[in-house]
């Protein structure tokens, strides 16, 4: 498998990963102004649609940047957080495309909670994180990324009931 310009691109997110210090945070940011930017445009679909292709386009190129390497997971891979980061707004999104809310309407209790929750199941890897990271390949770079998202979409989607009474 031969790397491209275009999986290099993709890979770092646009050349984001490529900062010098602390690059998965750095892309969950850029994920983080861009996942915004996509519920406003088109609310939970738009940012559900983006995701599904970011992990298919990630997987790809995530498969041809780390072909015959030995580190399986390069630190300037990035894409894999943008995946992880959007499935950790999908609660705030879904929430406010549901009732209808504003687009440009976007409290920061659920995104702030939604990103620090997100860089901490990422960086401490609580199983099945841990279990994932282990997986070889391309999929052991996008799948732990993605069980930390769902992972702090769950917590925030429970903050969230706390917060509102739901769960009173």
């Amino acid at each position: 498998m031969r790397r491209l310009p275009l999986t290099r691109a993709i890979a770092t997110f646009g050349y984001i990963g490529l900062v010098p210090v602390a690059a998965g945070t750095a892309g969950s940011v850029a994920a983080l102004v861009v996942g915004y930017l996509l519920h406003r445009a088109g609310g939970f679909p738009l940012l559900a649609g983006a995701t599904i292709a970011a992990y298919g386009l990630g997987y790809w190129a995530a498969r041809a940047e780390t072909f015959e390497q030995d580190d399986l997971d390069p630190g300037h891979i990035v894409i894999d957080e943008v995946v992880g980061m959007w499935i950790a707004l999908m609660p705030l999104s879904f929430g406010l495309w549901h009732v209808g809310a504003p687009a440009a309407l976007f409290p920061w209790p659920g995104w702030v909670s939604g990103f620090l929750l997100f860089r901490l199941f990422d960086i401490w890897k609580p199983w099945p994180v841990s279990w994932a990271d282990r997986r070889p390949g391309p999929t052991g770079v996008m799948l732990d990324d993605v069980l930390a998202g769902l992972m702090a979409a769950l917590v925030v989607t429970l903050m969230a009931a706390v917060a509102h009474g739901w769960l009173a």
